[in-house]
């Protein structure tokens, strides 16, 4: 992310009086670093900036969840409308999950270019009459284009993410983006009980069974419309303003976009990690595709109680991708970076032992519920753990990477469901059976991450290597010159935290608020 440089004075001659004003901006309700960051995460408030931002960044990406997953709950219902075979049916599923792919990559230069704010805002808006014409379609093809383009909003995620992490410093960064991320994902579970309720209170009312999921539709389309609209009047970019306005006090640099994808694609941790989250947020993604369509077809409940015990899996993102997060910074205070490498394999096994005892209990509702909920709570886990290593993977491409990676989940559930849930091949338990057991072996990968100044799972760090000569290897000689190395020196200075203890040369958080609290009395 970037780090705002000093205002020089040809920045200032074109400035009005309020524009000066805003070059120090005052927080008098959140502790902040030299950048501005928020130090602390107080989720009752909703004051501007910080707060205000990561409010509006999981409810749009929430909002996305939400209507993505709009037709999966009422996938039985819609399929007998329009005539769906199960392989046209799966076909949509994989669209919706499938399109978001390329959005994801893109939306990194994006942000970087107009700001997180137009980015999501953006998203949310111009897709929206998708949306609001999914009840419009008629046959499978049509179905398949609309779901494709709803999906493309999951790209939000990426802006979630993004604007997080330039709002919040490093002591509550990952739990920001764990929580947001967490909530954000929660609209999965929500949509799943909203819309077969939303169905019900219409059929009820006309009685006209294949008329009603298509009135239901509207729902989510207004929410959406009014979601963008106040991401894009109420959010603030950074800290210190809008990125035009930071742009135009020299704050903000503009970067080269094909010099950091390049940097970004050469890192071969940045692929790692793609896999690794295409196996546990892309295997929620295609839970929300298949679970309430399973419970129905296999266990004989109606189709609001199949919503409801489906609800349950993006439900547990109330908390659970939190968890992940906090346990990763946790280990990563025991023990480093090696620690986060541990807590994330750890997730990620049992998240794949716990899938395939769901799958072998196809006989049991209470005991598929019961793996489901567990299966549940490491999938969102091992994802707040995924995105406790992915800031630390480089100092200069975070926009590329984080893009990359949340494209990896969306690639990962077209992929499970084209290989396990696509024909008849499979039946829907023996789909997540073998889901399960290529997660366990997937995760075998985390071995394989290895940074220079911290270590790897197995071994330590590299002898002689420092953050400094990890990181500046981003950088050109000429660039380097110019002090464009200047700008990450604090992130890179702050980054020795993921050192081993016993090499580790942090000041303890105590000591650092004390020396703040003196400054400030000065």
């Amino acid at each position: 992310m970037e780090v705002p440089r000093p205002v020089s004075n040809a920045n200032l001659t074109n400035l009005t009086e309020e524009e000066l004003q805003a070059l120090n901006p005052k927080f008098p309700y959140m502790p902040v670093d030299s950048e501005n960051k928020g130090k602390q995460l107080k989720i009752w408030s909703f004051a501007a900036p910080h707060m205000r931002a990561f409010h509006l960044s999981w409810i749009g990406f929430m909002q996305s969840f939400i209507s993505t997953f709009s037709a999966a709950p009422m996938a039985p219902v819609i399929r007998d409308s329009l005539s769906l075979t199960k392989k046209e049916l799966a076909n949509a599923g994989i669209a919706t999950v499938t399109a978001v792919v390329f959005m994801r990559v893109a939306m990194g230069p994006i942000c970087d270019k107009l700001g997180p704010r137009y980015g999501m805002a953006g998203l949310l808006l111009i897709f929206a009459p998708a949306t609001l014409c999914l009840g419009l379609t008629n046959d499978g093809t049509n179905f398949l284009i609309a779901r494709m383009f709803i999906g493309i909003t999951l790209a939000t995620f990426v802006t979630c993410q993004y604007w997080n992490s330039i709002m919040f410093n490093n002591r509550v960064v990952g739990l920001a983006n764990a929580t947001a991320g967490g909530w954000g994902n929660l609209g999965g579970g929500i949509t799943q009980f909203l819309m077969p309720l939303l169905f019900t209170a219409v059929n009820s009312s006309s009685g006209l069974i294949f008329r009603s999921w298509r009135y239901a539709m509207l729902i989510p389309g207004a929410l959406q419309i009014c979601a963008g609209t106040a991401i894009l009047y109420l959010g603030q970019d950074m800290p210190g303003g809008q990125y035009r306005f930071m742009k135009k006090t020299g704050q903000l640099e503009d970067k080269s976009v094909l010099q950091i994808f390049k940097l970004g694609v050469l890192n071969y941790r940045m692929w790692v990690l793609v896999v690794l989250y295409a196996f546990c947020f892309g295997v929620e993604l295609t839970m929300n595709e298949i679970a309430a369509t399973y419970f129905f077809d296999y266990f004989g409940v109606n189709l609001k109680v199949a919503g409801a015990i489906a609800s349950s899996f993006g439900l547990m993102n109330l908390f659970a991708r939190s968890i992940g997060g906090g346990l990763s910074d946790w280990a990563s205070r025991k023990f480093g970076m090696r620690g986060r490498l541990w807590n994330l394999w750890a997730l990620l096994f049992l998240e794949g032992l716990m899938c395939i005892g769901m799958g072998q209990l196809n006989k049991s509702l209470a005991g598929t519920i019961t793996f489901m909920i567990l299966f549940s709570l490491f999938v969102q886990a091992s994802e707040g753990a995924t995105y406790g290593v992915v800031p630390f993977t480089s100092a200069r491409c975070m926009g590329i990477i984080a893009g990359f990676v949340g494209a990896g989940g969306n690639a990962g559930a077209s992929v499970n469901l084209a290989i396990w849930f696509r024909s008849a091949k499979y039946e829907t338990y023996e789909g997540i059976t073998y889901m399960g057991i290529l997660i366990v072996c997937v995760s075998m990968l985390t071995f394989t991450l290895h940074f220079p100044p911290w270590g790897s799972m197995l071994f330590g760090p590299t002898k002689g290597v420092t953050e400094k000569d990890y990181f500046l290897r981003e950088f050109t000689a000429d660039e380097i010159a110019d002090g464009k190395d200047q700008k990450v020196a604090k992130w890179i200075l702050n980054s020795e935290s993921e050192r081993p203890p016993s090499i580790r040369t942090e000041v303890p958080a105590e000591e650092e608020d004390d020396a703040e609290k003196a400054e400030e009395k000065k």
